[in-house]
């Protein structure tokens, strides 16, 4: 006999309401739930395959500990107590230990609450993260601006009538740093109303099919388009930041700055018609509710944290932010802002480049010469929790030899990865479905203040412990291998969201939330200026000293020459979540997506032809993977999707490794990175490509 379970979807941040059919231990059938607060009934195709992960054989149901090459499996007493031992010893010399977080983490609020007592027992400072290979740059510019990391200004989509997308895509990600589930629907409604929804991209993705405009620009050079929309404002006299006016703080100084640049310059650099700015310009300062909207593809560059900051003056200069239909900060159940300082920045640095932390984060692109650089300091023990850095960070065949130079690794994983086969010990979590689900970090983010709650749907198989678990469970034993006493009173993470949602405004607790199949809407977002600010004067920081200082570097190297054949840029696909969603079997059917996209004209210049096997190279590495050629790209512009690589040796996914692909990230370089943030540049990457063979692939 089945039964039906609402139950929000944990992959992306869109965290989509669903319906799961269950027959006894098994999902048979997911569906949207119509009567979702937010989702109004949409999925996409990764709430489908959640099964999968459930059910995967490849996924790991025990620790196992790598001797001779091999696995075995331990018992979790052996391991906890044989991994504290050996962090100890190590900790005991010279070297120090490091911790790298994945994406995953974000998604799962109950490893959160434990995350802290764990970095102090595996005694790190700040950890590595996929935090510095995608959003840093926003957080830090928040940080500067408003004051606090979790500022996070919000689209108001649903109230728009003009929205600017440059560099996202957000009918592939659902969203990024941006809870909009059904987001086409979104757009839809937006142009149906006569606004309209305009997108600028060096590929013409997914979403820019839709929107009523696209336009190509040169990758790396977004700095430059958006300095030339401020002076396009700024020519016709349509600064008015209205309601923000009194709030704001050396407006004149940044924008003084930015006039030392010409429109005509901007644009040749950038590659969009000078009269294509002045009219996007023109649209943004109209008075009417509008939205500039910067993602991945500005956020993974050289200047990734200058180009946020001019997002803002933008979003400012127009009085769209904390305005209806402009950007907004939501007023969510569990407040970030609220319950958590504001950010640090350069409190210690890195001990081989000298880089700051920034946020409690270190460059994920430094892992390895961290690892690798002899010396008081140098890296011996790693602990990663659902990472995949050798195919999510810069450099990964540097990664990967790295990795096999630690003297202890250890990956809390549900698979034997490109990553954790490095490890000596692998600590599995239990399946996807036998853990709750809150949107814990997604929820500040949302385009309506909500709450949602979904229980476990499986009871956890014997002998498999939950993500907070295992760390508890190791922080304890790091703790009496160092002479301390473990933790006596371990609260669950239920009973710690409930007492933060008991403290909460709204009042409302956790079995309130748990009787709720839809969620609960709180309703629009709501203007929250000047109260929400942080900076301690109450101002909104408009000309910070440290992002002037990037503009000089920006205003140094816009005059460089190019001297490269292509420039490299990522992509995702709808069906894909980086790295770790690869090895579903529903997700990774269909057609080859692991291509080289490539302009016809550029195509013909190397006679290439469609599905022909190319070899792309750089000064980092080399790769050999078929073209795919289409005039989505621009000329001189290729494409290699992110996640992919899965075919090293030892790697135990079997779906994923039907279609293993290559990773772009062995042609990344890790020594060059946004000079504020730390973060990678993932995006304009100097390749060259050559045709090596006929076959089709």
């Amino acid at each position: 006999m089945s039964e039906t379970h609402a139950r929000t979807c944990h992959i992306c941040e869109a965290n989509c309401g669903t319906l799961m059919t269950v027959e006894g231990n098994k999902v048979t059938k997911v569906t949207g739930n119509p009567d979702h607060v937010l989702s109004r009934g949409y999925i996409c195709p990764k709430a489908t395959a959640i099964p999968d992960i459930q059910d995967d054989p490849d996924r790991l149901r025990v620790p196992i500990k790598k001797i001779d090459n091999d696995w075995k499996e331990v018992t979790w007493a052996e391991a906890f107590s044989d991994i504290a031992k050996r962090h100890k010893s190590i900790l005991e010399g010279k070297k120090t230990s490091a911790i790298f977080a994945g994406n995953p983490n974000v998604h799962n609020y109950s490893s959160s609450f434990f995350m802290r007592g764990l970095k102090k027992a595996w005694g790190v400072q700040g950890i590595y993260s996929a935090s510095t290979l995608d959003q840093i740059p926003h957080m830090v510019c928040q940080k500067w601006v408003y004051g606090h990391n979790a500022l996070y200004p919000v689209p108001d989509v649903d109230r728009t009538m003009y929205m600017l997308c440059v560099g996202g895509n957000p009918l592939a990600s659902n969203g990024s740093l941006w809870t909009v589930p059904d987001v086409k629907n979104r757009i839809k409604e937006l142009q149906d109303r006569g606004g309209k929804f305009i997108v600028v991209d060096p590929r013409k993705t997914e979403t820019a099919k839709l929107a009523d405009e696209h336009y190509h620009i040169k990758p790396g050079t977004d700095t430059a388009f958006f300095i030339g929309l401020l002076l396009a404002l700024d020519k016709y006299n349509l600064i008015n930041p209205r309601h923000l006016i009194p709030h704001l703080k050396d407006w004149d100084k940044a924008m003084n700055f930015l006039r030392r640049f010409s429109i005509e310059g901007l644009s040749s650099y950038c590659g969009i018609s000078t009269q294509t700015i002045l009219s996007i310009g023109k649209q943004l300062g109209s008075g009417k509710p509008a939205i500039v909207y910067g993602r991945m593809g500005v956020s993974v560059t050289k200047h990734g944290t200058l180009n946020h900051w001019l997002i803002q003056l933008l979003n400012i200069a127009t009085g769209n932010v904390d305005n209806e239909g402009g950007v907004m900060f939501p007023d969510p159940v569990i407040d970030p802002v609220e319950r958590s300082g504001t950010g640090s920045y350069a409190r210690y640095h890195q001990r081989v480049s000298g880089r700051p932390e920034v946020l409690g984060e270190l460059p994920a692109a430094e892992l390895a010469s961290e690892i690798t650089t002899k010396g008081d300091g140098q890296i011996g023990a790693l602990l990663t929790i659902a990472a995949n850095p050798v195919l999510s960070a810069p450099g990964g065949r540097q990664i990967d030899l790295a990795l096999e130079s630690l003297e202890l690794m250890v990956s809390i994983d549900m698979y034997i990865t490109e990553t954790s086969r490095h490890a000596d010990y692998i600590l599995p979590p239990c399946g996807p479905l036998e853990k709750d689900h809150y949107p814990l970090f997604f929820a500040p983010l949302a385009i309506r203040n909500y709450v949602d709650y979904s229980p476990a749907l499986f009871e956890k198989e014997e002998n498999s412990f939950s993500d907070w678990e295992i760390m508890a469970d190791l922080t304890d034993a790091l703790l009496l291998a160092g002479g301390n006493t473990p933790q006596s009173l371990r609260v669950s993470p239920p009973e710690l969201l409930d007492q933060f949602l008991r403290s909460s405004k709204y009042e409302i607790n956790l079995a309130q939330l748990k009787s709720s199949n839809n969620g609960h809407d709180l309703g629009p977002l709501k203007r929250r200026l000047p109260e929400r600010l942080k900076t301690e004067d109450k101002l909104i920081h408009c000309a910070p000293d440290i992002i002037l200082e990037d503009l000089k570097l920006f205003e140094k190297s816009f005059k460089s020459p190019k001297d490269f054949s292509f420039s490299l840029i990522g992509r995702r696909h709808l069906r894909s979540n980086n790295s770790w969603m690869h090895n579903s079997r529903r997700l990774i059917k269909g057609p080859n997506r692991c291509t080289l996209m490539m302009h016809p004209k550029d195509a013909a210049m190397l006679g290439i032809d469609n599905k022909e096997l190319v070899e792309v190279y750089n000064k980092i590495g080399s790769l050999q993977l078929p073209v795919e050629i289409t005039e989505d790209i621009m000329q001189s512009v290729v494409s290699i999707p992110h996640g992919y690589g899965h075919g090293r040796k030892g790697v135990k996914l079997t779906e994923a490794q039907k279609a293993a692909g290559v990773s772009i990230n062995d042609l990344t370089d890790p020594s060059i990175l946004d000079n504020l943030s730390g973060n990678a540049v993932l995006n304009n990457i100097p390749v060259e490509i050559r045709k090596i063979q006929s076959t089709e692939v």
